[in-house]
């Protein structure tokens, strides 16, 4: 199968084409024939050597997966051939098994079903950012109706579900970004979009119940909380005094599943969370190159999805 792999670590041209064995799946995984993927961050911070250091060349990265399953484990009963799924499958010890490729073997625990209503680009759009962010929002920092929430970063890929998923919540919601993102966040549903650039928010957001920092500014974030506040931040890690404080922040890593997972593509293909796309390329060397590069560029708007295949006609897409 064709997949983008690196060879060694490094800039964006390392990042090429090449031919790779087919995938084998253990009784509890499921293949999945890839139709789109995406781009985060931690891909080319991987890339350059910043994580999974001890992986073995060459590395498929990628950790977003939207696509149709071709081949079923024995043990998986909750899917059948010819579902479209999305997932954000682990992090595997063999690092073949990234989602810039053809095919990618994924545990049924971490599968969700593709919402009919939703495209298969928008379905990669979701998996790694949606999950994050709807972790953070509902399950760790259990925003409610009326709460007040400062998502740190709203225009970033987990920021802009952050957003969303709060306004779900019933929260007002309040958020930092540059200038050039206030009117899309704005549209999303964020009550009070702050420049960074012109003013600080410490300045003018008070007694918050809750913030998600997504750009490692944990000190400032929990000067805008109330003494029962918490501050969950992705970014940074919080020092003890932080995490034992009034009020209290703490560090978040993804923990993917498919019921978390499955609850995000709901809210979008119910009209509560948009996927914002900033822009699409192929699976080719020149592709991913440029989408990384787009990337590290921090001025995209949105997420980057990659092209695998033409998606097939389905009759067993859910709504």
């Amino acid at each position: 199968m064709k997949a983008i792999v690196i060879d060694r670590y490094g800039d964006a041209q390392e990042l090429h084409e090449a031919q790779l064995p087919m995938p084998t799946i253990n009784p509890d995984e499921v293949l999945v024939k890839m139709v789109a993927t995406s781009v985060n961050p931690i891909d080319w911070r991987t890339r350059m050597g910043r994580s999974r250091a001890g992986w073995n060349f060459p590395i498929v990265l990628g950790w977003d997966v939207s696509g149709v399953i071709t081949t079923v484990g024995t043990s998986v009963q909750q899917f059948k051939v010819g579902d479209a799924v999305i997932a954000r499958p682990d992090t595997s010890s063999d690092a073949t098994r990234g989602s810039y490729a053809e095919y990618v073997a994924v545990k049924a625990d971490k599968l969700a079903l593709k919402p009919a209503n939703i495209s298969f680009e928008e379905g990669a759009a979701i998996p790694l950012s949606g999950t994050v962010a709807y972790q953070v929002i509902v399950k760790q920092l259990a925003v409610g109706k009326d709460d007040k929430i400062l998502v740190q970063g709203g225009a970033g890929g987990v920021g802009l579900f952050a957003v969303q998923i709060a306004k779900a919540q019933g929260a007002y919601v309040a958020t930092t970004a540059s200038a050039e993102n206030h009117d899309l966040l704005r549209s999303l549903g964020a009550d009070e979009v702050i420049d960074y650039h012109q003013t600080k928010y410490t300045d003018i957001l008070h007694d918050y119940d809750a913030v998600f920092d997504t750009t490692d500014d944990i000190e400032n974030g929990l000067a805008i909380l109330k003494p029962t506040g918490h501050l969950v931040s992705i970014a940074g890690q919080p020092t003890f005094v932080q995490q034992s404080g009034h009020p209290s922040a703490k560090h978040w890593w993804l923990h993917p599943n498919g019921q978390d997972l499955a609850a995000v593509a709901e809210l979008v293909a119910a009209g509560q969370v948009k996927v914002v796309i900033d822009s699409e390329y192929p699976l080719t060397t020149e592709g991913l190159r440029a989408a990384h590069l787009r990337s590290e560029s921090h001025h995209a708007h949105g997420k980057i999805v990659i092209t695998i295949a033409e998606p097939p006609k389905l009759n067993n897409t859910v709504m």
